[in-house]
């Protein structure tokens, strides 16, 4: 592409957070606005997909519009217009690829289908530089990942979660431990104030593995929860948070970095919703000090799903004139390697 200022309006739709923002040469965030509906959810104890796609629907106009207006450019100005494709809730990303084709369409400007996950990764470069080869170490709602990058817009899935993702499975035990939906940050703060941990177990699975189970540790503070009610105990809760959080962290951790030394990773990078879960950030921060390896972590407001970070991933295909065409569809399963930047496809 030439060699100009590149002014992308990204669209995220693919869940329960309506997001629209401006990113100038993919590092740069002019403007990024978020409409979340976690009070709309809360009261059914989790996502329901119809709604979510309704409230898209009433957001998503608005929203593209205050976003341009915020980055202080002409809407003419744009050099492309990038969408989360998938993977997520195939009603809420048809919202946003409606939205981002039309406005395209009417534009007469590129339109760049992104990955959801590799939007995640590529956060990071909002605040900093990414140095190759790296691994990004993914944990969000649906998504637990590890994710070899051999160079800029290359992606290599070492390992995933064979059953529940770690937001699943923190959502879960927080039910089960009395809090509403999101239930993560309520684990994460009552664990950090718990002085005992409760002993769970810890799902290595095959010595050479790098994948993930946390179905097992989910039953088994079910178990537990079950076991203190039956003897009429009490003033439990706490001590389970911190074991199961215990427990997701020594094992997240010690394969993110048994994975960086395996594969010669100069960097390691943290992405996802549950990169904001502060024993994570703490312990993965501690651990890569003592071992020598760089960490990258975004702030908080880019770990949850938003347009900015779909921009930043977005301008990688922007560089490599890779655009999709108006017959662009929701893939809710859509395989992050498959979109990998300058393969010649």
């Amino acid at each position: 592409m030439p060699n100009q200022d590149c002014y992308i309006l990204a669209v995220e739709t693919s869940c329960d957070e309506t997001s629209a923002a401006v990113v100038k040469n993919g590092t740069e965030v002019l403007s990024n606005l978020i409409a979340s509906q976690i009070e709309t959810h809360k009261a059914f104890g989790g996502v329901v997909p119809e709604v979510a796609s309704r409230k898209h629907v009433e957001n998503i106009t608005l929203m593209l519009e205050e976003a341009v207006k915020q980055a202080g450019i002409a809407p003419e100005d744009l050099s492309a217009v990038a969408v989360t494709e998938g993977p997520g809730l195939v009603g809420a990303l048809l919202v946003g690829i409606m939205a981002a084709k039309s406005l395209a369409f009417a534009l007469d400007k590129p339109l760049i289908g992104t990955h959801h996950i590799a939007g995640h990764i590529y956060a990071n470069r909002l605040v900093g530089e990414i140095h190759y080869p790296c691994l990004a170490l993914v944990v969000s709602g649906g998504h637990t990942e590890l994710v070899l990058m051999r160079r800029e817009g290359s992606f290599e899935l070492l390992g995933r979660t064979r059953d529940d993702a770690v937001g699943e499975a923190y959502d879960k035990v927080a039910r089960a431990l009395g809090f509403p939906y999101p239930g993560g940050p309520h684990v994460d703060k009552l664990a950090l104030a718990s002085d005992t941990a409760e002993e769970l177990p810890r799902a290595w699975l095959e010595p050479d593995s790098y994948d993930f189970s946390f179905s097992g540790l989910k039953s088994a503070v079910l178990n537990a929860v079950n076991q203190h009610k039956m003897r009429g105990e009490d003033g439990y809760q706490a001590a389970i948070a911190r074991g199961f959080q215990e427990s997701v962290i020594d094992v997240v951790v010690e394969k993110a970095i048994r994975a960086v030394k395996a594969t010669g990773a100069v960097q390691l990078l943290l992405c996802g919703g549950v990169a904001a879960n502060r024993g994570l950030r703490a312990a993965l921060s501690e651990r890569c000090d003592k071992e020598g390896i760089p960490l990258s972590i975004p702030p908080l407001g880019y770990c949850t799903d938003n347009a900015a970070m779909i921009g930043a991933a977005a301008y990688l295909k922007w560089k490599h004139g890779e655009f999709s065409d108006l017959e662009l569809k929701a893939e809710p399963s859509l395989p992050l390697e498959t979109w990998s930047v300058g393969v010649g496809k």
